[in-house]
């Protein structure tokens, strides 16, 4: 009966956000500010760790990387919602939205992960700082990276290569302004009882156990704090680890808000919000928490600054 009513669509259309027509270029121009800012500052990150050698630490490897995949995750979804904004045709090819779902799927997991290790790298460094060169090597280091990296791509691949199997017939249009995987699953009009038990499997442990993870370890750094005598130490505790819990607040904050309290409508405002926080707010944010609240950071763009004015 679904194969008699199926219809192959070559591509689909993007809904985009609920935004009045009258208030479309004041977004536009927001919106080209904001992803504009999110790529400068997370390269800027990047080259800064990478310029100066005392920023060569396990803390700042896994900031760089970190603002790498902000910058990937922000660059998968902002780019075609720009220029959907600006063009009448808001068409995504079904080979183009795979890929967009891939990605998306691939550096939101690696954001996931690269959070759980700067967790761990902080605990090790407050609660275990006699052992923390020891714990914290280059090859542990490299290790917890390429594991992320590597897991990432499997399991994106494999809701990727689930979804391409599915049939969509008779809706084409995408109720969202990327390429959401839930948005797809509720177009498509073969069964979705395997994909949704992968992400019941996958998705649902690949967000809590990690969210678990950082709350353990910041448990223990918490106990470590209460021990110190010192308000001094209490202090460079927290503006080490302020930074951390800023972003892991405001991605993880988002993301239950969306998939864990879907609204009942198929894509509303408060949906479109949310999915922008994390999708573009987040990575844009992350650059300014960690410099503003970070000395080595600072002291490292002055230095670079520096040498750059003629004196």
């Amino acid at each position: 009966m679904i194969k008699s009513n199926q219809t192959l669509f070559s591509q689909f259309l993007l809904l985009g956000l609920p935004i009045p027509v009258e208030h479309q270029e004041l977004f536009f121009t927001l919106f080209v500010s904001m992803y504009l800012t999110t790529v400068l500052g997370n390269l800027i990150i990047i080259i800064l760790i990478l310029l100066d050698s005392h920023l060569h630490t396990p803390m700042y490897f896994f900031l760089s990387n970190l603002s790498f995949s902000d910058l990937c995750f922000s660059s998968v979804t902002m780019p075609k919602l720009l220029q959907n904004m600006q063009s009448q045709d808001t068409s995504i090819t079904y080979a183009g939205c795979l890929t967009q779902m891939y990605f998306f799927d691939l550096f939101g997991g690696l954001e996931i992960f690269l959070l759980v290790v700067m967790a761990y790298d902080r605990y090790v460094a407050i609660c275990l700082p006699l052992h923390y060169t020891s714990i914290m090597s280059l090859k542990l280091c490299v290790c917890a990276v390429l594991i992320s990296w590597v897991f990432n791509m499997l399991y994106s691949m494999l809701y990727t290569l689930l979804l391409a199997r599915l049939s969509f017939c008779e809706d084409n249009m995408i109720r969202h302004f990327f390429c959401d995987m839930s948005a797809l699953l509720k177009l498509a009009c073969s069964d979705i009882y395997i994909n949704e038990l992968m992400i019941f499997i996958l998705g649902g442990p690949l967000v809590v156990i990690p969210f678990l993870l950082i709350v353990v370890s910041y448990v223990q750094i918490i106990f470590s704090i209460l021990k110190a005598s010192s308000t001094r130490a209490i202090y460079k505790v927290f503006s080490t680890c302020g930074s951390h819990l800023t972003v892991v607040s405001l991605f993880y904050g988002t993301v239950i808000g969306l998939y864990f309290c879907p609204s009942e409508n198929n894509f509303t405002a408060k949906e479109a919000s949310i999915a922008m926080m994390y999708t573009v707010v987040t990575p844009m944010l992350n650059p300014f928490i960690y410099s503003l609240r970070n000395r080595d950071i600072k002291e490292a763009l002055i230095k670079v600054l520096i040498k750059k004015i003629p004196l």
